[in-house]
């Protein structure tokens, strides 16, 4: 990289608009939308997607809810040619879905464009020609008037072709190439020479695309840009003003939502921002932060694993996994705070709340995301992470003193390997830990207890010691205390309960209870035990033997 780029490189070119609006405004709708999956998105790709890619894709953007949909450039190859024919003879275009292609300002491709689009019931023409300096003298060697007169030529062949074919409900877009970069007056003066000829209206809609088609500039520079054009075009009531934002500088979402602030009607982009370089505007995205705002987006991602992973299969190109909503792991915490403030966060939620949730902004569920996603335990997790999904997998509210100590045992076990924990690994240590194995190191068999005229408690019991069958015998002022001091007999040292807490697992009146037991030790040191049983008694009774300590 140079020392001083500013030697080789210059700014954008700022526009003089002081008395900008679009900052004090909010966006309070969704705009229309139109997909360039199957024409722009598929140009961007190494291997262009054939005709069964192109259907599977096609499939799913009528699923997702779009109803405009940029098909193929049927000028430009004969299989976006065909794929056209075949969406129209194969009656695959539902009703209230539009068709758009696009061509170039060349009489033959126009005509060719036609031909693929006869007998369609309803489809956009999308016209462009570059109107930016850059290209304008560099490419194609032309003044302004020929470019004008080029795109004038043009529109007028596609509304003599459109009137020739009146069976098709006809809509026109003209998209002035590279708009961004396109001097503001120049930009004005050719769309409003356009638009004299196609005399747009209600029975002749038309669609002015602004594209950013190399992001150049701070997403604010396009805001204005596309406000100054909204201000000063003399038929901004009679035609949707369309944005088409490229990522060149990574700012591509913000430069589209700026643009509607500023006053644009519809969005073009690509699921997942496919697109050549760094990609078009990912309208997942745009729709998705438009739901986490309340607002209904008109698209729908209900189950985004399958859209993920039929767009992987088609691109074929990999989505990323910490790609905005979509991507498998975007929900997911590993840090140890992060999995502590979400389970406060669930454990404070009360059903019909609006959803107010540490660190995740939307509901992973309304997505078709299942909990198990959002905390995942690793070497960075505290002790929230592993509570949280005992909790979830298994019912288990594990106490503060419980959750700590279980997370210790979790910390050696992942710094001693250095990988993820699974749910089922994080499951089998606990069992293993906390004596919740088929075969514990003392196991109650069987108990009676009865009630002494000096008001304490009798308590007798089998308990299995690996091989061996031992009875015990103790009294207290209750069940625990007097089989701790049964225990305290067998074990040939003092049991100490410091700790004690039950639940039941559901809400039914035959559901089992789980007891959690902490006992102190001689040394000093304790240890947590857990028991379940369909009675809570004979629970909380294993639940001390696990916690009680190693059989002698």
């Amino acid at each position: 990289m140079l020392n001083n780029p500013a030697n080789k490189y210059r700014p954008s070119e700022k526009i003089s608009l002081p008395d900008r609006r679009w900052p004090d405004n909010a966006l309070r709708q969704a705009p229309r939308w139109l997909s360039t999956d199957l024409r722009d998105g598929n140009q961007a790709l190494a291997e262009p997607m054939d005709g069964e890619r192109k259907l599977q894709f096609w499939n799913l953007l009528l699923s997702c809810g779009f109803k405009e949909i940029e098909v193929a450039f049927p000028s430009a190859s004969q299989t976006d040619f065909d794929f056209v024919r075949q969406l129209i003879d194969e009656a695959r275009i539902p009703d209230d879905v539009t068709i758009q292609v696009l061509t170039q300002a060349r009489e033959s491709l126009i005509l060719r464009t036609f031909d693929a689009l006869r007998g369609a019931r309803s489809a956009t023409v999308h016209l462009y020609n570059a109107t930016a300096p850059l290209f304008r003298e560099l490419v194609f060697n032309m003044d302004k008037a020929q470019i004008v007169d080029l795109a004038v030529r043009s529109t007028q062949l596609i509304r003599q072709q459109c009137d020739q074919h009146p069976q098709t409900r006809w809509q026109y877009e003209y998209s002035p190439e590279t708009f961004c970069f396109t001097e503001p007056d120049f930009a004005l003066e050719i769309c409003e020479a356009v638009a004299d000829v196609w005399q747009p209206g209600a029975d002749r809609p038309m669609i002015v695309n602004l594209p950013a088609t190399v992001e150049v500039s701070t997403p604010n520079v396009y805001a204005d840009q596309i406000e100054y054009f909204c201000r000063h075009f003399s038929r901004r009531r009679d035609v949707c003003i369309s944005v088409h934002p490229h990522n060149d500088r990574g700012t591509g979402i913000a430069s589209a939502e700026l643009a509607l602030m500023a006053g644009a009607d519809r969005v073009e982009g690509c699921l997942f921002g496919n697109g050549e370089r760094t990609g078009n505007v990912c309208l997942v995205t745009l729709a998705m932060n438009l739901y986490s705002q309340g607002i209904s987006p008109g698209l729908r991602f209900d189950d985004m694993r399958r859209v993920v992973e039929v767009v992987e299969a088609c691109n074929q190109l990999p989505v990323h996994p910490r790609h905005p909503w979509a991507g498998s792991l975007a929900y997911t915490a590993f840090s140890g705070s992060h999995q502590d403030a979400i389970k406060k966060g669930f454990d404070a939620r009360r059903p019909g709340e609006r959803w107010n949730m540490p660190y995740l902004p939307i509901d992973p569920q309304d997505i078709g995301c299942s909990y198990e996603a959002v905390i995942r335990v690793n070497s960075q997790s505290g002790k929230s992470g592993s509570a949280w999904l005992i909790e979830q997998n298994h019912g288990l509210r594990l106490p503060r003193g419980l959750q700590q100590d279980f997370s210790q045992h979790v910390q050696r076990e992942t710094d001693t390997h250095g990988r993820e924990m699974t749910h089922s690994a994080l499951w089998q240590l606990f069992r293993a830990r906390y004596g919740l194995t088929q075969e514990p190191a003392l196991q109650l068999k069987q108990y009676t207890s009865e009630s002494l005229n000096n008001g304490e408690l009798a308590l007798k019991a089998t308990v299995a010691v690996g091989a061996q069958t031992r009875r015990l015998e103790g009294k207290g002022n209750g069940l625990l205390s007097a089989a701790a001091a049964a225990l305290g007999g067998l074990l040939r040292q003092s049991v100490v309960i410091r700790d004690y807490h039950e639940h039941t697992l559901g809400e039914r009146s035959d559901s089992r209870s789980v007891a959690y037991i902490r006992c102190l030790r001689a040394d000093g040191s304790s240890r947590w035990g857990v028991g379940i049983d369909s009675d809570v008694a004979r629970a909380s009774l294993q639940a001390l033997l696990n916690a009680a300590g190693d059989a002698p």
